[in-house]
């Protein structure tokens, strides 16, 4: 009982670790030496800067989009602090973040992951323009002619005023988390979990209580490090997933299974099975019920009594582990 309790807590275990991180961090606030103060502002910047090109360079669209909108955020926000924490460049900036940032997280969730390279792309890059100019011309409300000052009385209304958090922002926060959740639940024989959807999930946590407690002294960076930081680790997280993790049928690869094969003791037993004529069923009912037949085999063999681990060999091939079992 207790190891299927930690096997459904594990997927969280690296969010919740680095948002009590980020919690007792805050908690302890003992006061950097002069030489490190500036890893205040720095390092959320270093951290979200790092994740927004290892979401590129992996062509993980939801996390580069989420990572992005944080960075500009942060950028932002810091930006419009230097204007007065209190004053309306930041109240607007800080409006402008808490509504687009788990928008941006709703509608890169909504939409089907297809890569930061991908057609239609410059989609994404004109709604980033296009929402960093719209909250800079808020933020100058009563500064530029071309602003006015009507987004200081609109800003006050019950839905956008702020901070903390506005219901707009609430309410957006509120069904983003829905969707990632969603998202994370298990699916597949295996009933795995995908990092990446968590750690959309926990990024999201981490920056709404950034956004709550934004008069707290450092909580802000803080908590947008760990924003950062989750996202971080779940795209190494998922980077192993696919790696060792064959996606049609959600079992281990073979290349789990080379692994395993070297870590072995000197007392087990491997069974190896494939399903007949498979390649006579696909040529007459097609490759898409040949996969619904492979995962159906998957499904069954991924709950094996013994202690069994199976992997999915290659094509109709299988491969089932039995360590300990003579």
């Amino acid at each position: 009982m207790n190891l299927s309790v930690l096997g459904a807590f594990r997927p969280v275990l690296a969010p919740a670790a680095i948002l009590l991180a980020a919690v007792l961090a805050l908690a302890a606030g003992p006061a950097l030496p002069p030489s490190l103060s500036g890893l205040k502002t720095l390092g959320p910047y270093l951290v979200l800067l790092l994740g927004t090109g290892m979401g590129a360079w992996f062509n993980r669209g939801r996390a580069f989009i989420a990572l992005a909108s944080l960075l500009a955020a942060f950028a932002g926000y810091s930006l419009a602090h230097e204007f007065g924490a209190t004053g309306f460049a930041a109240r607007a900036t800080y409006t402008a973040a808490a509504i687009l940032v788990p928008l941006n997280f709703l509608l890169a969730l909504v939409f089907p992951e297809r890569g930061v390279s991908h057609h239609f792309n410059y989609r994404w890059l004109m709604l980033a323009v296009a929402e960093i100019l719209f909250a800079a011309w808020i933020a100058s409300a009563g500064r530029s002619s071309l602003s006015g000052t009507v987004w200081q009385d609109l800003l006050a209304h019950w839905l956008l005023r702020s901070p903390p958090t506005p219901l707009l922002g609430r309410l957006l926060f509120a069904a983003a988390f829905i969707a990632a959740a969603a998202r994370a639940l298990p699916t597949g024989p295996a009933r795995e979990t995908r990092p990446l959807d968590i750690g959309l999930a926990g990024a999201l946590v981490a920056f709404f209580i950034a956004c709550e407690w934004v008069y707290t002294p450092g909580a802000f960076g803080a908590f947008m490090t760990a924003a950062g930081a989750i996202l971080l680790v779940s795209l190494l997280q998922e980077s192993h997933r696919l790696a060792f993790r064959d996606e049609l049928t959600g079992l281990p690869s073979r290349r789990a299974l080379e692994e395993r094969l070297h870590a072995l003791g000197p007392v087990h037993a491997i069974a190896m099975l494939d399903v007949d004529h498979f390649k006579k069923f696909n040529d007459t009912h097609g490759h898409d019920i040949g996969d619904e037949v492979l995962r159906l085999v998957a499904t069954r063999l991924a709950r094996l009594p013994g202690g069994g681990t199976a992997h999915r060999y290659g094509g109709e091939e299988f491969c089932i582990l039995f360590p300990g079992l003579k």
